[in-house]
């Protein structure tokens, strides 16, 4: 766990602040949601020994698996209940696995609940760098596509289009396939089409840490200027400094259930204690 909690205050970070907000009416209610994913492959079971196994067919049979197809479940988010109101800034914790990206893609209408219900006052925005683009597409078209998606009409995202491409620097190559960019370019021109637009609902799932130094410090204040203008923010980070920096409150996700729930710094203090023993056990 310790290779993936930013305990320390990175100076980046200092850039993001704390927004004073009206806290007014719900707009985000979560009611016991179960949230599955079935899985297709091999059901990966042991391979036990049998009674007349001599010494080394044991040994040989010792920590192998059965190959044969099967369909697994896996519960990734059991009985998860909150509510979040108009001007709340909630910052989602948690370890590798715990739950944190499914459960904004599920309030995010992109994945079906097994059970449960999640209601929503506004239309959410998935802010991620991990925004899927077209690569035998060009950038212009990818633009095109992503602004569409994000409800701007096509003369919206002609209106924006000089600006996403200055935002990503990316130059000429918007007119040229997006599998001929750079890693770097392609994550610039995601985050320039991501933020596009301001949402009701701000949902930033390890959007931060974008490009390089001067395009991270670009990014940040890209994402602060939405911030002042969304109406309810919900962030996943390892970075507990960006968490504390930009989140009144915090969600610690713990094997798809909430641990805890409340003011950013004691969940923040809470999470860092915990990471910290189990870091120790090991």
């Amino acid at each position: 766990m310790s290779e993936e909690v930013d305990f320390e205050i990175d100076s980046d970070d200092l850039l993001f602040r704390q927004i004073n907000r009206e806290i007014g009416d719900p707009s985000v209610i979560v009611e016991d949601l179960h949230v599955t994913y079935h899985v297709i492959g091999s059901t990966g079971k042991r391979v036990k020994p049998q009674a007349g196994d001599t010494r080394l067919k044991r040994l040989l049979r010792r920590g192998a698996k059965h190959s044969g197809a099967g369909v697994a479940e896996v519960k990734a988010i059991r009985g998860v209940s909150f509510m979040v109101r108009h001007g709340e800034s909630v910052g989602i914790l948690g370890s590798n696995g715990s739950g944190k990206s499914t459960m904004l893609r599920a309030l995010a209408g992109l994945l079906p609940a097994e059970r449960g219900s999640v209601y929503v006052s506004g239309k959410p925005s998935l802010l991620g760098v991990n925004a899927a683009l077209m690569k035998d597409m060009t950038g212009e078209r990818n633009i095109m596509i992503g602004g569409l998606a994000l409800g701007l009409t096509v003369d919206e995202v002609h209106e924006r289009f000089d600006d996403i491409v200055a935002f990503a620097e990316i130059g000429d190559f918007v007119y040229l396939p997006m599998k001929t960019y750079s890693s770097g370019m392609a994550a610039r021109l995601r985050f320039a089409i991501s933020t596009a637009v301001t949402p009701e609902i701000l949902m930033i799932d390890e959007a931060l840490a974008t490009g390089d130094a001067a395009f991270r410090q670009k990014s940040q204040i890209r994402i602060n200027e939405i911030r002042e203008q969304a109406g309810t923010i919900f962030l996943v980070s390892h970075s507990l400094a960006t968490v504390r920096a930009m989140c009144s409150r915090a969600i610690w996700l713990d094997k798809g259930k909430v641990r805890m729930d409340g003011p950013v710094d004691e969940v923040a203090d809470a999470y860092r204690e915990f990471s910290r023993r189990t870091v120790k056990r090991r």
